[in-house]
């Protein structure tokens, strides 16, 4: 596996390939390895890109302390046999002047668009630059992040872009808790209380889940119109935000 740093050495690196994108920042988990092992699985050559965006985040969120080991994920790339592993630095993505952003605009007002004003707008545009610098034939999201993707099916559609999007299953560990990087935050009484939001997602129903979330602090509870339909909600933990869904379609990924 090779560490790429610029656009520039992405590009030459690939020459004329149409690779498997898995676009992440990084601090791996199993919900990350399962795309990795679906792309390598699809595709002849595979990337995995590590940025954490500072565009999707607002004023005081966790951008500063947002978990980050790059030798770890490195490691674990590479044991998935990831081709291509491209860590730029923020001024390689947003260099000096940058001013165009993109933004969808429905999809992006409600739930999290409503608490994180311009969170999608940072998700959209730097997703859009990894598709122009990568030219993935297919990328790959998980579902548990349902709004993301939804709003890059959106773009991908109304920007007419040639790649096909992949969205799979949410992964979850043994208590139901949706894998997250921000789990890591959690202490164990905390730990403990978040589960409450599986098994509160799990009854499919926004006033029952309601109920079952009584004691921690809800940002909402609401039926999400996108393709799929889901529950959604986000809680805070102590200081950690949580979001996750469950699918309310036969036969879609949940």
């Amino acid at each position: 596996m090779r560490t790429l740093r610029t656009i520039a050495e992405m590009r030459a690196a690939l020459g004329d390939a149409r690779p498997g994108l898995v676009p992440t920042m990084g601090a791996f988990h199993e919900g990350h390895l399962s795309l990795i092992r679906a792309a390598r699985a699809d595709n002849d050559v595979v990337v995995v890109s590590l940025f954490v965006n500072p565009s999707q985040f607002g004023p005081g969120e966790d951008l500063a302390r947002y978990p980050r080991d790059e030798a770890r994920d490195a490691h674990l790339a590479e044991a998935e046999g990831v081709d291509y592993l491209f860590a730029p630095a923020a001024e390689e993505i947003y260099p000096s002047g940058f001013q165009t952003w993109v933004e969808v605009e429905q999809l992006s007002q409600p739930l999290e668009g409503a608490l994180r004003p311009g969170h999608f707008r940072g998700v959209a545009t730097v997703c859009l630059k990894l598709f122009n610098i990568v030219r993935p034939r297919r990328a790959y999201f998980g579902q548990k992040d349902a709004q993301q993707a939804a709003v890059i099916k959106q773009m991908v559609r109304d920007l007419d872009l040639d790649l096909e999007l992949r969205v799979l299953p949410t992964v979850r560990d043994q208590d139901g808790l949706a894998l997250s990087s921000r789990n890591a935050y959690l202490s164990p009484e905390e730990r403990t209380a978040a589960s409450a939001l599986p098994r509160a997602l799990a009854t499919k129903d926004p006033e029952r889940a309601l109920a079952l979330l009584d004691g921690l602090d809800v940002d909402y509870v609401e039926v999400a119109d996108f393709d799929p339909r889901v529950l959604a909600a986000a809680v805070r933990v102590g200081r950690t935000r949580l979001i996750d869904n469950v699918v309310l379609e036969e036969g879609a990924p949940t």
